[in-house]
């Protein structure tokens, strides 16, 4: 390619398209580990409504890894705030169910040691985008578009413009990740379809300001209001800041956006003051990608999945992506990853995204399966609340539990120890470091988590005697980043299942046993992709 004397041109390692919270996410891990990117984002940065309002107990172990965890459970929820689900006729009307979660300041947790936290997109965008700044080898570029891109089998050439200037600009990258959601050009430009149910719903954001609201229903602070009448459950009302803004989502009624507020009175049921903020109306999809990139172009995030938000998980899977792919990035830029390490990206997401899509579509079909309420059958006595709302109250499917708990089964590069494949259970956390798991996190005795160990290269958990020494020449001499961590707890030792464990630098197993094997070199080659 000649390039152009008029456009400016810029070198990097990994041109990152697009910068949402996954976008973020792939350079904040990118930038920790040395590798050198540009992200570019065709807007200003600026975040008017909040799409996402829950950040994941794994995105909040992430953003441990990273030093905002602090900020992120800090930036909104008052800690005293309950998290409940309640299901209501109307804010002012019948409490009719409620899941009960407990407020940051009470809950206790097991199985992490960040849990889910309640900070709204237009909180949580700005901590990524400020930590990102910090970082010196990561260039942070709003006002970008890019326009076309062509790659051969040594790099990646991608054409952009100045939207403030018209000006444009070349940047020839190692690798282009596009995490530039559903209308993005990159998987557009890859000609990868999209598989699925496709539309799933018509919906509708109504974004308000009210302080008065709190003070106009008791049914007390919870996460989601959901409210039930005789058409069945139709909306849901997410509070914003803990304070006075507010999201109300329309499941599935076309003229909620035309009369918003008609819409505001049917979900507290009587007149109330409010500021309209935005109204959206949107579609809830079901699709996830044939395939997760080509050549050295990749996709993350919205690009090549998208779901319902019931349950939360499409920003979580899509950072979730970006954590996958990123050690992986650096390791073959670095020199040490394998041939076939990139292509182990693909094989172990896209199975855990496609089951995902289905868990928030399957959540969403049964909200839709609540039944309607009839006040007038309730006051006759023919319907019991205790009754039927038992067996059609849900909690969203598993909750945070189901987006820690899977396996990256049959992954190429995770070595198979002949144990059967587990079957979870939503309701109980079964910590395990089956090869492909997600490590699991035991507290130590110097006030660590066992999941402050990971991120840097690969880390051999040593419970007891073990010889090693094997494994550690191996690795120095492929220059594999690799060290080895003792460990004496007995409580560690217990789950941790056995005396040898091999974590990779997304936190996932990648081998366990109690000995070595006989060819050190033939592990590290098949965990590094080789």
């Amino acid at each position: 390619m000649i390039p152009d004397p008029s456009r400016s041109i810029l070198q990097t390692s990994v041109l990152i398209a697009g910068a949402g919270p996954v976008g973020l996410s792939l350079a904040c891990e990118l930038g920790r580990l040395g590798i050198e990117c540009v992200l570019v984002e065709k807007r200003d940065g600026s975040i008017n409504v909040p799409k996402m309002s829950m950040v994941s107990s794994r995105v909040m172990e992430f953003c441990r890894r990273w030093g905002i965890a602090d900020q992120v459970r800090k930036a909104v929820w008052p800690e005293s705030h309950a998290l409940d689900f309640v299901y209501v006729t109307s804010l002012k009307g019948r409490e009719l169910a409620r899941v009960k979660v407990p407020s940051y300041k009470d809950r206790k947790l097991a199985f992490t040691p960040e849990g889910a936290c309640h900070c709204p997109q237009i909180y949580f965008d700005p901590i990524l985008t400020a930590h990102v700044r910090t970082l010196p080898n990561v260039s942070l570029r709003y006002g970008l578009r890019l326009d076309a891109f062509t790659q051969t089998s040594h790099g990646v050439s991608a054409s952009l413009t100045a939207l403030d200037t018209g000006d444009g600009l070349t940047i020839h990258a190692d690798y282009l990740v596009g995490c530039d959601g559903p209308g993005g050009i990159v998987r557009a430009a890859l000609g990868i379809e999209l598989g699925g149910l496709g539309r799933v719903a018509n919906s509708a954001n109504i974004y308000f300001r009210s302080k008065e609201l709190p003070f106009l229903h008791d049914n007390g602070w919870a996460r989601i209001y959901r409210t039930v009448d005789a058409s069945g459950c139709w909306a849901e009302l997410i509070p914003i800041d803990g304070v006075e803004l507010w999201r109300l989502s329309v499941f599935d009624d076309p003229e909620a956006a035309a009369n918003p507020p008609a819409t505001l009175r049917r979900l507290m049921g009587a007149d109330f003051p409010f500021e309209l903020i935005d109204v959206s109306p949107w579609e809830r999809r079901d699709f996830v990608g044939a395939s997760f990139g080509r050549g050295r172009v990749f996709l993350a995030g919205d690009a090549v999945h998208q779901c319902s938000p019931t349950g939360g998980f499409g920003m979580h899977m899509g950072i979730e992506d970006a954590m996958n792919l990123a050690w992986k990035l650096a390791a073959t830029i670095e020199g040490w990853g394998g041939p076939n390490l990139l292509g182990s990206y693909e094989l172990e997401r896209r199975p855990i995204d496609a089951r995902n899509v289905a868990i928030s579509t399957r959540n969403y079909k049964q909200i839709e399966e609540i039944p309607g309420w009839d006040d007038t059958l309730a006051k006759a006595g023919q319907l019991d609340p205790a009754v039927e709302w038992r067996d059609h109250l849900i909690a969203l499917g598993g909750g945070e539990i189901e987006k820690i708990q899977y396996c990256y089964e049959f992954s190429p590069i995770c070595i198979a120890d002949g144990t059967p494949e587990i079957v979870y259970d939503v309701r109980h956390f079964q910590p395990t470091t089956r090869p492909g798991a997600r490590a699991p996190h035991v507290w130590l005795a110097d006030g660590r988590s066992t999941l402050d160990l990971y991120g840097d290269g690969f880390v051999l958990l040593r419970f007891g005697e073990a010889g090693v020494e094997g494994l550690l020449k191996e690795a120095a001499r492929c220059k594999i980043p690799l060290r080895v961590v003792d460990i004496g707890e007995a409580e560690a030792a217990a789950i941790y299942q056995r005396r040898l464990v091999l974590v990779r630098g997304d936190g996932h197993v990648a081998w366990r046993g109690d000995a070595l094997p006989g060819d050190p070199a033939a592990l590290l080659a098949r965990v590094t992709g080789g």
